[in-house]
């Protein structure tokens, strides 16, 4: 049996982690109470203001390719983690990004822009590689780019659908940018001691309900709407945009910012144009090919997919009211965060346990 003097590094580690856990706890505490306190608005006849609503997910201009499964979605947290040794293991890979999407509850629809949003959404996907390094089953990372068009048309179904994988080739790994090296050169990068490695990844797909508390904003009001319609965080190599923010600010200070997307982006900006069907008639140098313009039907489309009414509410984070997006509804949402906070009960159980060891060693020390 240990010295009481032996236990004093497990007590430590233990009053850490219970604390962290009561941290936790108190804050999942808190989040429920704010989901339970906030009645549901129906989208139909929705205020300005703080607001909570559930319905199910559709997609805008843009989707996602998730990291780990290749899912077509709007949001996606992924991590990989190998274990090198008994007891030792470290993060190789942790992104989490979003998209601008659309929730409808059945009486209207409402547009959800996630910069600075918190995302509560539980794993799907938690599988490890075998004792033989073999890849899980379900594990398909992505060979390309990480964002997609939301509605691909029918040419590009039918060329995803013709297009033969290799089974043998087991994909890609991805990168903090979108790119992809191949699993061959990833594995070859690892550590000789690597064991395992885990695969996690959690998502929102179109279809998926959501509750989502936040404040409901006239589209006219965003300072950046195509800042505020992405979220890219990369927690093992942080990106900083504070000199981009900056830039920006300045540029609206002194006059200088474009004042619509025509003017700055150009052709750009008319859509359908990057894919050689525009939506309106671009301006080219004499000698280009000119593109067949797209139908009434697909220009009507693309009118509607992006294009928003400066007066048209839509859901933002704010400093006074922060942006939650949960997966499920109200009470699924709740009762995920009431499970986090007995959990953190635990924890300070946990905490007090091992600061009484702690004390008992301390004492067994001394003279």
């Amino acid at each position: 049996m240990p010295a009481l003097a032996d236990l004093i590094p497990f007590a430590i580690a233990g009053i850490g982690a219970g604390l962290w856990l009561l941290w936790r706890g108190f804050g999942a505490y808190r989040t429920a109470g704010r989901i339970e306190g906030t009645s549901t608005s129906r989208i139909a006849s929705i205020a300005a203001g703080e607001i909570r609503i559930t319905g199910t997910v559709e997609p805008a201009e843009v989707a996602l390719v998730s990291a780990l499964q290749s899912r077509r979605c709007v949001y996606y947290r992924s991590r990989i983690s190998e274990t090198r040794g008994p007891g030792g293991g470290s993060e190789a890979f942790d992104e989490e990004r979003a998209v601008g999407f659309v929730v409808n509850d059945g009486t209207g629809a409402i547009r959800v822009f996630p910069r600075g949003a918190t995302f509560d959404v539980p794993e799907r996907f938690d599988e490890s590689e075998t004792w033989t390094g073999t890849p899980p089953s379900g594990l398909e990372l992505r060979s390309g780019p990480a964002y997609t068009a939301a509605r691909p048309d029918r040419e590009a179904r039918i060329a995803a659908l013709l297009t033969v994988r290799d089974p043998t080739a087991g994909g890609g790994s991805p990168a903090r940018d979108g790119s992809v090296f191949g699993l061959d050169n990833v594995v070859a990068g690892l550590d000789a001691g690597r064991r395992a490695r885990r695969y996690r990844e959690a998502l929102i797909e179109t279809g998926d309900v959501v509750t989502i508390l936040g404040r409901a904003v006239p589209f006219g009001t965003i300072d950046d709407p195509a800042h505020a319609d992405l979220a890219v965080t990369d927690r093992l190599h942080p990106m900083v945009d504070a000199e981009i923010a900056a830039t920006i600010a300045a540029a609206r200070a002194d006059g200088t910012l474009a004042p619509d997307a025509a003017t700055a982006w150009g052709n750009a900006a008319i859509p359908g144009f990057g894919i050689g069907r525009p939506a309106a008639a671009p301006v080219l140098d004499p000698d280009a090919d000119r593109p067949a313009l797209a139908g009434a039907a697909a220009a009507a489309e693309a009118e509607r997919t992006f294009t928003i009414s400066p007066e048209a509410l839509v859901v933002v984070a704010s400093t006074e009211v922060p942006l939650l997006v949960s997966a499920g509804p109200p009470g699924v949402a709740t009762a995920r965060h009431e499970d986090r906070f007995l959990v953190g009960l635990l924890g300070a159980t946990l905490a007090i346990a091992s600061a009484i060891v702690l004390a008992l060693g301390v004492a067994a020390t001394l003279p």
